[in-house]
């Protein structure tokens, strides 16, 4: 059902383009209302898709040929004009997206589920969780990522927002509004998540090998679940497994799964669990293919312009051979990262979660040191501290949480003590790990200081603005006449 849906999103975002640009220009309404009509029937498609063997095999792949599918789709969507595919797709899930969390909310309100998950778990004191391991602080920080504070929210807002908005004052809404939509998501994934009992939760996330080290400390806890209760859970939501599948998704969808199908149940029809289920598992693919096109395409405008230092056609934005170049490199740059996560014996949650939560806040570290900058040199001086203060926290934090799994002497911790540790293994993929762990340390080191070199940059600015040795200049675009045709 999922990946059928999925896919056409694509077709019907294309069709939604055209409508909207070129048929019948600014005809937004019209669009949206046909987009809409297109989405609920290749919702329902799904679910025909799912119980046809022969479509069902075609739309079932394991976890590589997903990855090079998802390459393929984020080098599109950035070579693209931003109209044909990216903005339509996008803007068309948002329905889906926006209609899943409000009806979630409501279906938590009405059946008023019993939160599973105690406040405070022994691995928070002990720091040694079979999931992820180490202190509350700084840990937390950088797991709870986007739901809180987003330095890849500030960079799609600094490259493509601007692109798909009527007007500037619309940024606002669109700003604030985003975010504080992202942390309600962000709460209504975490209730989802701690209506599960806590031992289907340690089931699902984590590995028989941490499972057995930490048996002593989750039987005392109480977090314990019989093989066959796992495989009666996993029969109900029409999967093989459930045990060890570690990322977040499945025991998310899981939750989902049984606040919606309480609801229908409730109404006094089925609860119908797989369907909501799999439901739950499309809904959160929508923002990772969200994440993927605008995150490439935003990457690709930043590389062009560090190319454009090199040769100055390539910093041409509609020049194709330098639109494809960039967009090829940075697909490989992430695909790459992706398709190791993939093939990793840990598990891609385990090797690439630590690396994106440091490098997306260390991000919003660079988004709030422009701020800063910004109101300063606008002559907005004692506004200031509103970017500072979270700005001094999120360094300590951040900074603080980078170093220690880098060089925490904790395997369970540090990347290099991870591959230290692995030395003489008898693993067969000790070589593999090893690599990977080198890898995710030297790129954390490699992000932490790019990032202290801006905030000294940032710094020396503010002391030469503030104390009269700068004129506070202010370099602003020139003001464009909207593109958007309207109704």
């Amino acid at each position: 059902m999922g990946l059928f849906t999925i896919v056409c999103t694509i077709p019907i975002a294309v069709l939604m383009g055209f409508w909207m640009k070129v048929w019948r220009p600014g005809a937004v309404g019209e669009a949206s209302i046909v987009g809409s009509v297109l989405l609920i029937l290749a919702l329902v498609a799904g679910r025909w898709v799912s119980h046809d063997p022969a479509w069902s095999a075609a739309f079932t792949h394991d976890g590589q040929t997903i990855s090079w599918m998802m390459m393929g789709y984020g080098f599109v969507a950035s070579v693209l004009p931003v109209w044909i595919l990216l903005c339509p797709r996008d803007y068309l899930s948002t329905f889906l997206k926006i209609a899943t969390v409000v009806g979630l909310a409501i279906a938590i309100l009405v059946i008023l589920p019993k939160l599973e998950m105690p406040a405070l778990t022994p691995f928070a004191r002990l720091g040694e969780g079979p999931v992820f391991a180490g202190k509350l602080f700084p840990f937390c920080f950088i797991t709870i990522a986007c739901g809180a504070i987003s330095g890849f929210h500030a960079l799609v807002a600094s490259g493509t927002t601007p692109k798909m908005i009527q007007r500037e004052p619309d940024a606002r809404l669109i700003g604030y509004g985003g975010m504080l939509t992202e942390s309600f998501v962000g709460v209504m994934a975490m209730i989802a998540a701690c209506t599960l009992e806590p031992g289907v939760y340690f089931q699902m996330n984590t590995s028989p090998k941490a499972l057995a080290a930490a048996s002593s400390v989750l039987t005392e806890a109480g977090f314990v679940v019989t093989p066959e209760h796992m495989q009666e859970l996993a029969d109900q939501m029409g999967e093989k497994t459930l045990v060890g599948r570690a990322g977040g998704a499945p025991s998310l969808a899981v939750g989902i799964a049984h606040i919606f199908g309480s609801v229908t149940k409730a109404f006094g029809g089925d609860s119908v669990l797989s369907l909501w289920y799999h439901f739950a598992i499309m809904f959160e693919a929508l923002f990772i293919m969200t994440t993927i096109d605008t995150g490439t395409r935003v990457g690709r405008f930043m590389l062009q312009e560090l190319l454009g230092h090199v040769h100055p056609k390539l910093a041409d934005m509609a020049w194709l051979p330098g639109t494809m170049l960039a967009s090829a490199l940075v697909v490989a740059g992430w695909g790459y990262f992706l398709y190791q996560g993939v093939i990793d014996p840990l598990g891609g949650i385990n090797s690439l979660w630590p690396l994106f939560g440091i490098a997306n806040q260390l991000l919003a570290i660079v988004a709030l040191c422009v701020g800063t900058t910004v109101l300063i040199k606008m002559g907005k001086r004692r506004y200031a501290w509103t970017t500072l203060v979270p700005l001094a926290w999120l360094l300590i934090v951040v900074m603080s949480a980078g170093y220690l799994k880098v060089f925490s002497p904790e395997p369970k911790i540090g990347f290099l003590a991870q591959a230290a540790a692995l030395v003489g293994s008898d693993d067969p993929h000790a070589a593999r790990m090893m690599f990977n762990a080198k890898l995710n340390a030297a790129m954390a080191l490699v992000f932490m200081s790019v990032t202290g070199l801006v905030i000294v940059a940032a710094a020396r600015e503010w002391w030469l603005v503030l104390s009269d040795r700068k004129p506070a200049t202010v370099h602003e675009a020139e003001y464009v006449e909207t593109a958007l045709a309207l109704e």
